[in-house]
């Protein structure tokens, strides 16, 4: 910048009045628009913070927790409220047949899966000869994302649930990519009964005990299939993600 271009002392001195001009009106403006919620409400404005004599989640909120039905009985309710399916199967066997089933029933040509010991004892590949079936991230030159889009449906299995909430939580790592369960048209979550818990903070402890350095890549809590709202309540499903989510609970 030459010496000619720069702006003068008496020009910086007129931005900085104009700068603590305008954020002085700003402040005003805020105060006004505080005051009128205020008095619409009919109540003095609070000026301080409010004290906060608790952090997290009350005593008694920690002790809460149902029996193994009550925690299926309320899951089932609660993820089909809002879309979902629940399937009650007693073992990986019969869950290979309910997957094989239901591939036909919607026509699958092409499935993927997370690279998982208790999704590779499904032996899907025996059970639907017909579907193409993709392992995820066993050809490090294959493009995964790509695949997954591609998938009529993506087979996951839950790492934890909260039966109070209806969410199934899914960690990603390098054999179980997050895409699985994002991108297909339809997505089938496996969860072992010993993994679904009463309530939701149960499952979030467990990452603060781990520690920020072991936490996963990403946590995805999954309720029910992708629903997307606009600004006049037009809802949609399946935009953001799987438009049929099938839980598959197993025990």
């Amino acid at each position: 910048m030459s010496e000619q271009s720069k702006p003068s002392a008496q020009a910086k001195t007129a931005h900085k009045a104009w700068l603590h001009q305008m954020e002085t009106e700003s402040h005003a403006k805020q105060v006004r628009f505080m005051d009128d919620i205020a008095a619409r409400l009919k109540r003095p404005r609070q000026t301080e913070p409010p004290v906060q004599p608790f952090r997290g989640a009350p005593a008694f909120w920690h002790e809460f927790e149902w029996s193994a039905e009550q925690r299926i009985e309320e899951f089932t309710a609660n993820f089909t409220s809002v879309g979902g399916h629940v399937v009650r199967l007693p073992d990986l066997e019969q869950t290979a047949d309910w997957i094989a089933r239901k591939a036909r029933e919607l026509g699958a040509a092409y499935i993927i899966r997370q690279n998982e010991p208790d999704l590779d004892a499904l032996q899907l590949e025996s059970a639907l000869p017909e579907v193409r079936l993709s392992v995820w991230n066993t050809d490090p030159v294959e493009d995964w994302k790509a695949r997954a889009a591609e998938a009529d449906i993506g087979i996951v299995i839950a790492d934890e649930a909260a039966a109070y909430t209806g969410s199934v939580a899914v960690l990603s790592s390098p054999e179980k990519g997050r895409a699985v369960s994002l991108l297909p048209t339809v997505l089938i979550i496996l969860l072992p009964l010993e993994r679904l818990r009463t309530r939701l903070g149960e499952i979030l402890g467990r990452f603060d005990e781990v520690g920020r350095e072991q936490l996963p890549a990403g946590i995805h809590f999954i309720t029910g299939p992708s629903r997307s709202s606009d600004i006049e309540n037009d809802l949609t499903i399946g935009v953001h993600g799987p438009g049929i989510v099938y839980t598959l609970l197993i025990g």
